[in-house]
């Protein structure tokens, strides 16, 4: 949901937008709409069919993966993948960012794109690479888990 809207008007919003592209706004739509506005931070696609079904048990999970891919099209939220390859979805993501996870821990943190942008430029100057770091996860030790090595 863009910073400037409501959390009242994002369900009218998203609902406008579907129908723009024809697609229908049904009540499940609506359900998983009211779920990803409640959620913060990042919040995989089985949790969010958990969080639906404990409101209706009915809900199946492909009608939940697929309005996730449209608002992602839409931009409402963006995914990436954990070190372990799960997919998260970060829902109405302020900024684009790359995680760090550490594999000893466990823990998982956010660095922002500009913290990561010396990197990637490096990248695509010496290999032509582009990166997407959005789906960027650089596994390691954090400072913790390293200093109980040492």
């Amino acid at each position: 949901m863009p910073a400037r809207m409501t959390a009242a008007a994002f369900p009218e919003t998203v609902r406008d937008q579907l129908r723009a592209r024809g697609l229908r706004w049904t009540p499940q739509r609506r359900l998983i709409l009211d779920v990803i506005s409640e959620a913060e931070g990042h919040v995989t696609g089985s949790e969010f069919v958990d969080r639906c079904r404990a409101r209706d048990p009915d809900t199946t999970p492909s009608t939940v993966y697929r309005t996730l891919d449209v608002l992602e099209e839409l931009g409402y939220l963006a995914h990436s993948h954990a070190a372990d390859g799960r997919e998260e979805y970060h829902v109405l993501p302020v900024a684009e960012h790359a995680h760090l996870h550490c594999s000893d821990c466990g823990g998982s943190w956010e660095v922002g794109a500009d913290e990561v942008n010396r990197l990637v430029r490096a990248l695509r100057r010496d290999r032509g690479f582009v990166v997407d770091v959005a789906h960027l996860t650089l596994a390691g030790r954090c400072g913790s888990c390293e200093a109980k090595r040492v």
